[in-house]
């Protein structure tokens, strides 16, 4: 019998994971795609191979991506999930942004604009709680001020012409614009200083090397042990030292990773009236055998389509039927700019600048290499641009309707992609009941039966439409202060990138599934550990910091609740996954 179990090694269950092993616990993750510990030699740098959501090696499927179709979902609306199987997750993915969430999406926040959040979904607990899990990720990742080049320049730039105040705190507490605050380590050496790749090898070349292919897992430096690689997706950061926790905590134990287990069923039991999670259930992808393992706790962190369903097939309670409901993002859209100097689009950390407007959301400038940036202007609920209106093209600060780019159009653009600035919008989305995870009623996969994603654009709040259309005008805006010749808005479909809250915490049980330590309400010892948890979309910001904070401080009340643990946030420094110890475990062969 372990003492916790934990289901998926993405953004969340490594940090629970690392947390509780390095204090004595006996840890298991179940991770259902494979484990990467060889991405130098695993991953390339062709966008396709990286992302065809068929055989791209981040897809969502098993370890065998030719010989094995990716696990299904049900996806009745024209969207598409980004989320992959394998170690790190869909942190693979991400760009590292850390920003905080805005103060107003907490129960605490008693500003002049409170009114102007999701009011009905607060988070049951004050920003100034989660302060120092805030600080302690920020340190042990590390998290930083991003490195920044001519992209950043260019959107600062348009910021400033518009007369946006800098901001030079953590705290998002008014209009403003700012470098990202980053999971991304600062270039040294030679990185970002030449383009010659054999001097761009470690130890020559430490941090960000300006590749500009965040989106296929950071390998860079070449040569560097896998905590030191650029970009702190969790299987370069939390996951090596949840597999050296012995090495460099003096109580610690190494946890147990096991791939290629994709889990089927919790375990439960009923104990002086309560029901209560006794261990997972799990399928091996390879052999298709079955195993069970008990634990004192679980903790489910496969992500906010994944567990809602393995919750639905394990039979668990649902008394006010909001498990899998409230399926929020940020209702995004996106923005392009055409420039008639340099950007230097395709080069550096991907997304290094944003703009910040509370009770709005946020905007942030994104650079892409060519294939995805064509794939961008691709995706659309607005039509053909110029040839094929569908009655739905918003008009704006942008030149003509909005719509997907063809065509001769399309070959201009994609001419010079470092004459480009895009800019994502992030709204501060609504929570929407009827956005949702269900079971489908298609014919089940090997694992049970499958999620069906509903999610919609168009049914979104009247709040969360104004948002959007008011950050859409901003990011215009900047475009054009910064000397856009063209500003072109793509009006994204259901594109699900930052997703929360299916299996949300809140103040309210009638509308909520977690208490305010993200324990289940209707199942003792159950835990979510990642973006399902989350309350609301945050007020706008990237979700991976908060959730990873709020899963420091779940881990630490697992801890303190069910092993007689003491806290440790007020007492312990954090330990950065930099510290020489997880290199030389790593070193060692403890991982990669």
């Amino acid at each position: 019998m372990r003492d916790v179990i934990v289901a998926g090694a993405g953004g969340g269950g490594p940090v629970v994971a690392k947390e509780l092993a390095s204090r004595g616990l006996d840890v298991l993750v179940l991770e259902a795609g494979r484990v990467y510990d060889d991405p130098e030699n695993q991953w390339s740098r062709y966008e396709n191979d990286c992302n065809n959501p068929a055989d791209g090696y981040f897809r969502f499927g098993p370890s065998d991506r030719f010989e094995q179709p990716p696990w299904f979902r049900e996806l009745p609306q024209y969207s598409y999930i980004f989320q992959l199987a394998g170690s790190g997750g869909t942190t693979q993915h991400y760009f590292g942004n850390s920003p905080r969430a805005m103060p107003g999406v907490f129960i605490d926040y008693t500003g002049p604009d409170r009114d102007a959040y999701d009011v009905a979904h607060l988070f049951p607990f004050g920003y100034r709680d989660l302060i120092p899990y805030y600080e302690w990720v920020e340190a042990t990742l590390p998290v930083q001020t991003a490195a920044m080049g001519t992209k950043e320049s260019v959107f600062y730039r348009g910021c400033e012409r518009l007369g946006l105040p800098v901001n030079t705190t953590k705290d998002i507490l008014r209009d403003s614009f700012r470098p990202q605050e980053n999971a991304i380590l600062q270039p040294g050496g030679t990185a970002g200083r030449t383009n010659d790749d054999s001097r761009l090898r470690f130890p020559e070349a430490t941090g960000c090397t300006f590749c500009g292919y965040c989106f296929q897992g950071c390998f860079e430096p070449r040569q560097a042990p896998r905590n030191l690689k650029a970009k702190r997706q969790t299987d370069n950061s939390y996951l090596p030292m949840m597999l050296t926790a012995d090495l460099w905590a003096p109580s610690g134990r190494r946890a147990t990773l096991v791939a290629d287990a994709f889990v089927t069923k919790v375990l439960t039991e009923r104990r002086g009236g309560s029901t209560v999670a006794r261990g997972l259930r799990w399928r091996d992808t390879q052999t298709g055998t079955e195993h069970e393992e008990t634990a004192s706790v679980v903790v489910l962190a496969g992500g906010c389509t994944e567990n809602p369903r393995l919750w639905l097939n394990s039979g668990l309670p649902n008394p006010n039927g909001w498990v899998g409901h409230g399926y929020t993002d940020h209702a995004i859209d996106w923005l392009i700019g055409s420039f008639d100097e340099y950007t230097g689009n395709s080069k550096g950390a991907s997304s290094a600048a944003r703009a910040d407007f509370p009770g709005y959301g946020a905007i942030e400038q994104v650079g892409l290499p060519p294939a995805l940036q064509a794939l961008t202007m691709g995706l659309s609920d607005s039509g053909v641009r110029g040839a094929y209106d569908n009655g739905r093209g918003p008009v704006g600060a942008w030149d003509g309707r909005a719509g997907r780019v063809v065509g001769t159009e399309l070959k201009d653009i994609l001419a010079d992609v470092d004459r480009l600035v895009n800019i994502l919008v992030l709204t501060d989305d609504d929570v929407e009941p009827d956005n949702r995870v269900a079971r489908s009623i298609l014919p089940p996969d090997e694992h049970g039966p499958i999620p069906k994603v509903i999610f919609e654009h168009r049914g979104r709040s009247a709040r969360t439409r104004r948002n959007r259309e008011y950050l859409c005008a901003r990011a215009a805006a900047v475009l054009r202060a910064a000397g856009a010749r063209t500003v072109l808005r793509m009006d994204f479909p259901p594109v699900p990138l930052h997703v929360h809250s299916t299996l949300r915490m809140g103040t309210d049980p009638a509308d909520s599934v977690l208490g305010p330590y993200a324990e289940a309400r209707w199942v003792d010892r159950l835990f979510v550990g990642d973006n399902s948890a989350l309350a609301n979309s945050l007020g706008g910001p990237n979700p991976t910091l908060t959730a990873q904070a709020v899963a420091t401080r779940t881990a630490e009340h697992i801890f303190t609740k069910y092993f007689g643990g003491a806290p440790w946030t007020s007492s312990e420094s954090p330990v950065s996954s930099l510290d020489d110890r997880v290199t030389r475990g790593i070193l060692d062969g403890a991982f990669g």
